[in-house]
């Protein structure tokens, strides 16, 4: 389980591709100070398996055909910026919301407003998760817990603090910029016990 809140702005130093699968090889030394074989760490929202742990703070994770289908990371190369959050432990502050790393799917950014001290993005909401996303409601992009701001029948959008903009990927995403997309896993768990037939 993650949190949504970012700890580091890693990049991508190595792509294998496999075939139907692909082996990344990132570079975070905040999150690999303390990783080892067999951890989580999510990358652009995406929870992966620390494979090794390399010298100069660098992972490789395998990434399998479901994953690079469902999201953006076959689209990764060699350069690319990517958000890194190790999970979360036990006992510590939940400072976004329940985040699970399993993407449900992808949308693109539609449109940028910059204001004085905050920018408003526009991304695209995909018709299948449209119904679990709610204004005011915690959603997650590329990995990075956000309040949705403003909501349309097929967009929503987030406001990005300074913060926001200057230590994640989607602070420098330009428009058409394809992110990965989870919606609030309890409301998807509402949803299945309201529709469940009872017993």
């Amino acid at each position: 389980m993650f949190t949504g809140i970012v700890e580091e702005l890693g990049e991508v130093v190595d792509k294998d591709d496999l075939g139907d699968s692909a082996r990344l090889t990132i570079r975070g030394p905040v999150v690999t100070a303390d990783a080892g074989h067999g951890d989580s760490i999510a990358v652009n929202g995406v929870c992966l398996t620390v494979v090794e742990v390399l010298p100069g703070g660098q992972f490789t994770a395998d990434v399998m055909g479901e994953t690079l289908d469902r999201s953006s990371l076959g689209r990764l190369t060699v350069g690319s910026p990517v958000n890194l959050e190790r999970a979360a432990a036990l006992g510590s502050r939940l400072g976004g919301h329940i985040v699970q790393g399993h993407v449900d799917g992808t949308g693109h950014i539609l449109a940028r407003t910059p204001a004085e001290h905050w920018e408003v993005v526009r991304i695209e909401l995909p018709a299948a998760l449209a119904r679990y996303v709610v204004e005011k409601g915690s959603v997650t992009v590329d990995g990075i817990s956000l309040t949705v701001s403003g909501l349309g029948e097929d967009w929503f959008e987030v406001s990005l603090i300074p913060t926001t903009r200057e230590l994640t990927t989607l602070g420098r995403a330009a428009v058409g910029t394809p992110v990965n997309l989870e919606v609030d896993v309890v409301a998807k768990y509402v949803e299945r016990l309201v529709l469940r037939p009872a017993d």
